[in-house]
């Protein structure tokens, strides 16, 4: 079947500031493609839509019904919150990719799961979330998660979110359910707040935990979804999303050092550090004995 992608506005502002328009975000986009589309494929998609730019008003689209092009793959699935099911779009080309960016999609963001096994993610994540205190708090949080991890023996792999904070993956093969990557990360985040309970917080309200980083472990859910990889993010500099080797996780490093104009000079250095989050993953059952042991 033809793949066309209707394009429009392409000249429209989507940062004010910088100048970067909807052509821009649509070039990234295509250029970008062979980077992010492993991270996007067979994953339902929930559409992040910023029409008029980061100062425009935005919206989360789920279901896409009879919207999209005939060849744009969608999934239904079943959503017991409406008791309906949604008919996802699933991003698996560099043309769906191009007609999300057109829809208005600077960030984008996937699934933890693939359409072959709905409720088995690929990977957990624990989200740092910081409240009202610096980034470098956040580095240290990071590192002490990872020293944590490195004692049990379970690979992990961080990344910018693009925003405030930083995505700390870890690979799970499909061969666990949601909760079991849930619980998993609830007690990573128990062992790092106990290590560092002046600065991070399990609590879930804004409100209780001023000046803290919030342990996020609640984004093992079903159907939740982060900023993939190498996601552009509707923020003043148009950062991206970026996987860090460790080392660079070290005081001096900010959200922003990453950005639309400079992203790819980084990639023709580093590649992709990112590919082993897709791999076959950890051993839950063996890591939660070390964790009983640690704990």
């Amino acid at each position: 079947m033809k793949k066309e992608v209707k394009l429009s506005n392409l000249k429209k502002i989507f940062w004010p500031k910088e100048k970067i328009t909807k052509g821009d975000v649509i070039n990234y986009y295509e250029k970008i493609s062979p980077y992010i589309l492993p991270y996007l494929k067979d994953r339902p998609e929930s559409l992040n839509r910023h029409p008029n730019g980061i100062n425009g008003g935005s919206f989360f689209q789920k279901d896409v019904d009879h919207m999209p092009p005939a060849w744009v793959k969608t999934q239904k699935v079943f959503s017991e919150s409406t008791d309906s099911d949604i008919n996802y779009l699933v991003c698996n080309d560099k043309e769906t990719l191009l007609y999300m960016a057109n829809l208005g999609c600077i960030e984008i963001n996937p699934w933890f799961s693939t359409t072959k096994h709905l409720e088995k993610p690929d990977y957990a994540v624990l989200d740092l979330d910081p409240e009202e205190i610096g980034f470098d708090k956040v580095i240290e949080v990071a590192q002490a998660t990872h020293n944590i991890l490195e004692k049990l023996k379970v690979l992990n792999y961080c990344k910018t979110s693009g925003a405030t904070g930083l995505h700390i993956y870890i690979p799970l093969g499909a061969k666990y359910s949601y909760e079991q990557a849930k619980h998993f990360i609830q007690l990573i985040a128990a062992l790092v707040n106990k290590k560092l309970p002046d600065i991070t917080s399990l609590e879930r309200r804004p409100a209780n935990r001023k000046k803290k980083i919030y342990l996020d472990y609640l984004q093992n859910r079903k159907g939740q979804t982060l900023a993939a990889p190498y996601s552009l993010r509707p923020k003043p500099g148009a950062p991206v999303a970026t996987p860090l080797e460790w080392r660079e996780v070290k005081k001096g490093l900010k959200p922003t050092d990453f950005h639309i104009k400079n992203i790819f000079t980084r990639l023709n250095k580093k590649g992709d550090l990112f590919k082993p989050v897709l791999g076959k993953g950890i051993d839950l059952s063996t890591t939660l004995k070390r964790i009983e042991k640690l704990s």
